[in-house]
C-alpha cells in the first residue's frame, strides 16, 4: 500500500484549523463543522435537478454566535442531551435543529410519518420557513471508504465502515424515497400546510485507500469534499506520522484539536488497535496529528480496518443489499 504522506497543499483540515482553532469546545466544533464543510454532494450538479440544500458559506454573525456558545455551550449540551449510545447521525441532526432553531427557521425536527398504530412511513428530518414557504429538508451526514476494487466512478463502490450500507445505496434511498414523503396521504396530516420544496442536505467525509490525492469521483459528488485515507491493520506500518489520536464516534465530524499530552505515539497506537482487533471488528478512525498553538491538530485522518474488511466490502459491492 502507499503511504498517505502526499497530501494535498490545501486539506480541509488546514482551512478548518485557520477558520475555527479559537473554538475549544467539542461539540461547538462539530456544529462549526457541520456548518462549515463542503457539500457531499454538490449542489449544483444537473443530476439533482436542484433537490440538493446547502448551508453556505458561514457569515461573520454566525461566528460571532459560534464564538458566544463556545464561552458557554451549557444551553448547546442541555439540547443535545447526549447518552452513551446516541448515534453519530443523531448527534448531527441534532446539532443542525439548534443551529436551524436559532435561525428561526425550524417548524419541527424528527416528525415521524405512520399509518396506523404499527406501520412507519417514514421521518420529516427538518420542517423549515423560508421565504414564507414550508421546505422539507432530508439530513445525512455520512462516512464512506472506496472498495479498493473501485475505481471511484460509481457509488456503489463507496462503502460504510461497517459494511452497512454504501454512498449510492444512500442516496438513492434519499432521492427515490425520503424526499417523496411528503406526497403520501398520511404525511399530509401532519403538515400545517403543503411541502413547497423537498432538499437534501448531505454532510461527510470520503476515505481512499492509501494516499488522499482524489482519484475519479462519481457524478454529483462535491470535488472539494473532506477526504481521508483508510488502510488495514497490517498496512499500518505504512502510514506517515508521529503523533496520533483515535477519534471517538462523536468525534468523526470536525478535524481533531487534542491536548498534547493526550496525543499517542507511533508504538501506543499500534498497540491500541492491536488490542482493539482482538475482540472487535469495528474500524477505527484515527487523526494524525501536528503541533498547533498549545495543541495538536489534526492534519488528516483514516480509517484502519481489520485486515479481511476488503474481501467483504468487495462482497458489500458485488452483492448489495
Amino acid at each position: 500500500m502507499p503511504a498517505p504522506t502526499d497530501r494535498p497543499a490545501a486539506t480541509y483540515q488546514a482551512h478548518f484549523h485557520r477558520r475555527w482553532n479559537h473554538l475549544r469546545d467539542p461539540h461547538v466544533r462539530a456544529l462549526a463543522w457541520l456548518l462549515d464543510a463542503p457539500d457531499l454532494l454538490d449542489p449544483e450538479a444537473p443530476e439533482w435537478r436542484g433537490r440538493i440544500a446547502s448551508t453556505g458559506t458561514v457569515d461573520e454573525v454566525t461566528g460571532r454566535w459560534l464564538a458566544a456558545l463556545d464561552s458557554d455551550p451549557s444551553a448547546l449540551h442541555s439540547w443535545l442531551d447526549i447518552k452513551p449510545f446516541t448515534r453519530l447521525g443523531r448527534y448531527a441532526e441534532n446539532l443542525m435543529a439548534f443551529y436551524l432553531r436559532h435561525q428561526g427557521t425550524l417548524v419541527a425536527h424528527g416528525v415521524q410519518v405512520r399509518a396506523g398504530k404499527n406501520e412507519t412511513i417514514g421521518e420529516f428530518d427538518f420542517l423549515l420557513r423560508k421565504g414564507g414557504a414550508l421546505v422539507h429538508w432530508e439530513f445525512a451526514t455520512k462516512l464512506y471508504l472506496l472498495e479498493a476494487s473501485g475505481n471511484g466512478r460509481h457509488a456503489d463502490y463507496f462503502v460504510g465502515p461497517n459494511l452497512a450500507d454504501t454512498l449510492g445505496a444512500k442516496v438513492r434511498k434519499i432521492m427515490d424515497r425520503q424526499l417523496s414523503l411528503s406526497q403520501h396521504p398520511a404525511a399530509k396530516l401532519h403538515l400545517p400546510e403543503p411541502v413547497a420544496q423537498a432538499q437534501a442536505l448531505v454532510k461527510g467525509w470520503l476515505f481512499y485507500h492509501g494516499k488522499t490525492p482524489l482519484p475519479a469521483i462519481p457524478a454529483g459528488v462535491s470535488s472539494g469534499h473532506c477526504r481521508g485515507f483508510w488502510c488495514a491493520q497490517e498496512e499500518l506500518q505504512w502510514v506517515a506520522g508521529e503523533h496520533f489520536a483515535v477519534l471517538p464516534r462523536l468525534g468523526w465530524l470536525a478535524p481533531a484539536k487534542v491536548p498534547i499530552g493526550q496525543a499517542l505515539g507511533r508504538r501506543a497506537v499500534r498497540e491500541m488497535i492491536a488490542g482493539h482487533f482482538q475482540t472487535a471488528t469495528t474500524p477505527l478512525l484515527i487523526a494524525l496529528l501536528a503541533q498547533g498553538d498549545g495543541c495538536m491538530l489534526e492534519v488528516d485522518r483514516g480509517f484502519v480496518v481489520p485486515d479481511d474488511w476488503h474481501s467483504r466490502a468487495e462482497r458489500r459491492v458485488v452483492q448489495p443489499g
